[in-house]
């Protein structure tokens, strides 16, 4: 049902049903929010979005309320600016003034509601609280006293990843947000996804910057600093810095990591396609053996992280497979070594750039080490990208694109595939199906797996065989596939799991969270890309034939166990301290 109401003495359409907020929005009319967040249930928090209803004795928070016929609405009178004024003032009154050093700075939603209320001066005296910032995770610093209670990050930890590490706790002024207990975050549950980075309006969650680290090693000129990136990483330098659809942004890409002072530089994807021949060869074996089974993708370190704290009984069908990134790095210190007579491999210093937040947990487990040294040395965000080519003064849109190099080269599509939600499990069934019957699949699309709901099944016809596959985006259907495993009654052969939603292209490593719209441009265009390339497999990849002819021997041989696969380790953050 649709009718009129009056806005700022205009009269508009509104649909029954919807909020004041959402009616306003469509219509072109601004109003500010702290708590509101799209496609969640309002809670009218920060009372920030307050408008003024004729005949209403109180201001109304226009995200919960809903509208009504014939409603008169003032979104900037007199009275409601002054109070957005008194609340903005209040948050302000006991909020650190440290601005210039915050990551935020430039993209705090306080910062710039503060700015456009015009508010120059502390005028509510406060005494702001010092709180030990939390530095204990490897990928995201939690600074309490930058916290304003808006809960985003609450409702996206418990709702959307399912796995409820940050809620209130204490009451009354002592009320804060936090792990279970007040722990410090590397004694909780967190997975290290990163989704509450993108939510947070404030400094009070903000991902681990490296700088210091990288800078050192750039400018050590007795060390060889490698470069990877993962698939998407060229498709948000496009969408960031405005690139041309004819702009070739994988070889920009390059061009510019060249220039920050990369001495070596090539895609993830390289990783990923000889993930897929190991990842492939594991299924094909347990299968024929008949242990373990579904096998259940390692590619995913979110993933990885929830299952060894909360699901230590699943840890045995979990793929052995090193991620598409460690393999990666894996592969770049031994090539690099190999072919440039490196004597010293401890020189080698690689980078894996990605979107996602968990890839720097990952990097620093010991099982992911070889005589101590980690095969990934250093794992950084497209946020810090993005910090690192402004610092360097480079513009993206004035870089020639470069070729990548032979020996690490990405040459299919499915290595390309990996950062979307079931790209991992097309690029798997593609070789699987080959190496379970000697043929090439004959259509390599395929639909069931490239919608956008929770969860995706899949059926494989291969000769008098059927296999069953299972894509999982984000944990909402987690619950229902552990009872089925538990239970004996899961008749799935292989399951993706990945913890942010549509895959690593909503990963919490980027500078904000792309909305579903933007979102499915970036799944959109990847599928796009993978229809423009020719070979579509992994194992039809020469550069992967020849790494396993000259290295590896074949899938899942002695030297491949070594270099490409490890173990899980139980972890019960809740023992005792």
């Amino acid at each position: 049902m649709v009718f009129t109401i009056q806005v700022n003495n205009r009269e508009i359409e509104a649909r029954k049903g919807e909020t004041i907020l959402e009616a306003l929005r469509r219509a072109g009319f601004e109003v500010p929010t702290l708590c509101n967040m799209k496609d969640f249930t309002p809670t009218g928090a920060c009372r920030m979005c307050v408008v003024e209803v004729e005949g209403r004795q109180e201001l109304v928070p226009s995200c919960s309320h809903h509208v009504e016929e014939w409603m008169k609405i003032s979104t900037h009178s007199p009275r409601v600016i002054k109070a957005r004024r008194t609340i903005t003032e209040l948050l302000l009154s006991n909020h650190p003034d440290d601005c210039l050093y915050c990551e935020k700075n430039g993209n705090c939603e306080l910062q710039k509601i503060a700015e456009e209320m015009h508010i120059r001066e502390r005028k509510i005296p406060g005494s702001p609280a010092f709180i030990r910032p939390d530095r204990s995770s490897p990928g995201l610093t939690r600074e309490p006293a930058k916290c304003i209670l808006c809960g985003r990050c609450v409702r996206v930890c418990e709702e959307i990843q399912q796995v409820a590490t940050l809620d209130f706790i204490y009451s009354g002024s002592s009320i804060k947000v936090s792990p279970a207990f007040d722990r410090e975050l590397n004694f909780s549950n967190c997975i290290q996804c990163g989704q509450c980075l993108l939510v947070c309006p404030t400094g009070a969650l903000t991902g681990k910057v490296s700088f210091t680290e990288l800078e050192n090693k750039l400018h050590d000129t007795s060390a060889t600093v490698v470069a990877h990136y993962s698939p998407s990483v060229p498709l948000l330098l496009a969408e960031k810095f405005r690139l041309k659809p004819s702009v070739n942004a994988s070889g920009v890409l390059k061009a510019v990591l060249s220039k920050l002072g990369f001495d070596r530089v090539f895609e993830s994807a390289f990783g990923t396609e000889v993930f897929i021949m190991e990842e492939a060869a594991l299924l094909l074996q347990r299968i024929r053996n008949n242990e373990y089974l579904p096998v259940i993708s390692s590619a995913c370190p979110a993933w990885v992280s929830f299952a060894e704290t909360e699901f230590p009984d699943l840890l045995p069908y979990l793929s052995t497979c090193r991620s598409p990134q460690q393999m990666a790095s894996t592969l770049a210190k031994v090539h690099i070594a190999e072919e440039e007579t490196i004597k010293k491999p401890e020189t080698i210093y690689t980078v894996a750039i990605s979107p996602c937040t968990a890839r720097k947990y990952e990097s620093r487990k010991p099982e992911l080490t070889r005589k101590g040294l980690p095969d990934t040395d250093l794992a950084i965000s497209i946020t810090e990208l993005f910090q690192l080519i402004r610092l360097y003064g480079l513009d993206p849109l004035l870089a020639e694109s470069e070729a990548m190099p032979q020996g690490l080269r990405s040459m299919t599509s499915a290595g390309k595939l990996s950062d979307i939600s079931g790209g991992i499990t097309e690029g798997v069934i593609r070789t699987f199906y080959s190496m379970a019957t000697g043929k090439d699949l004959k259509e390599y699309r395929i639909e069931k797996l490239r919608n956008h709901k929770s969860r995706r099944d899949y059926t494989l016809k291969a000769g008098n065989h059927e296999y069953r596959f299972a894509v999982l985006s984000g944990f909402a259907m987690l619950p229902t596939l552990i009872e089925e495993i538990r239970s004996g009654t899961c008749n799935l052969h292989y399951v993706e799991i990945m913890a942010c939603p549509g895959g690593c292209v909503g990963g919490g490593g980027q500078p904000s969270a792309p909305s579903q719209q933007i979102l499915r441009q970036r799944i959109k265009d990847t599928f796009e890309y993978e229809e423009k390339e020719i070979m579509k497999c992994a194992h039809r990849s020469p550069e992967i034939t020849e790494l396993y002819e000259k290295k590896l021997d074949k899938p899942g041989s002695k030297k491949a166990m070594e270099l490409l696969h490890t173990h899980f380790t139980a972890c019960n953050i809740y023992a005792k301290e």
